[in-house]
C-alpha cells in the first residue's frame, strides 16, 4: 500500500484522454443546464473542460471540473440530469478490502490515478466502485474497477494511441 500512496503523490494530476467516440466542446457551446447542474453539485470546483458523446444511444455531457487540485467528472444528461460522478482520490481514501485488492493482484504496479465512482439515480448519489489506472511491472497500462466490497469487476488494458499514417 505505500508503494501505492507513493506513487499517488507522485503523479497527482492526470488529464483523461478523451476516447474515439468523445467530441470535446468547447465550455461556451456546452448547454446551460449542464453547466449549471455540474456548478451547483460541485460550487468551489472550475470548469476547466467539456465533451459529449453517444451513450445507449442518448447523447451525454462530460464536463471536468478542478476542485483543490483533483479532477471530477460529471456526466449529464443534455437537460442538466447529473447521472455519474469520478472523482479523483488519494490511495488513503480507498476503501480498506480495495487497497488490499490492488496490493495483492498488482503488487508491483506504479499507480497513475484512483477514482470513486458514483451513480447518480433519482437523485441519490451512490458509490458504484472505484476505478484504479495502473502500470504493470511488464509497463502494461490498465484500468481496474473494483468494487466496494473489493471485488475485481473488470480489467481493461489501455492500448496506446496510434497516429495515423498517411
Amino acid at each position: 500500500m505505500r508503494r501505492l500512496a507513493m506513487a499517488t503523490v507522485a503523479l497527482f494530476v492526470l488529464a483523461h484522454p478523451v476516447r474515439a467516440d468523445e467530441e470535446k466542446v468547447p465550455l461556451d457551446k456546452v448547454p446551460k443546464a449542464v453547466l449549471e447542474a455540474a456548478k451547483k453539485r460541485f460550487p468551489k470546483a472550475e470548469a476547466v473542460g467539456a465533451s459529449k458523446e453517444a451513450e445507449n444511444g442518448k447523447t451525454v455531457y462530460e464536463v471536468e471540473l478542478k476542485e483543490g487540485g483533483k479532477t471530477i467528472d460529471v456526466t449529464l444528461t443534455p437537460e442538466g440530469t447529473i447521472t455519474v460522478i469520478e472523482k479523483q482520490i488519494d490511495a488513503k481514501d480507498l476503501p480498506k478490502a480495495v487497497a488490499e485488492t490492488l496490493d495483492k493482484q498488482y503488487p508491483k504496479a506504479t499507480v497513475k490515478i484512483f477514482e470513486e465512482v458514483t451513480a447518480v439515480k433519482e437523485g441519490k448519489e451512490v458509490i458504484d466502485f472505484y476505478e484504479a489506472l495502473l502500470v504493470t511491472a511488464d509497463k502494461k497500462e490498465i484500468e481496474v474497477q473494483i468494487a466496494v466490497d473489493g471485488k475485481v469487476k473488470k480489467v481493461e488494458e489501455k492500448k496506446p494511441e496510434k497516429k495515423e499514417q498517411k
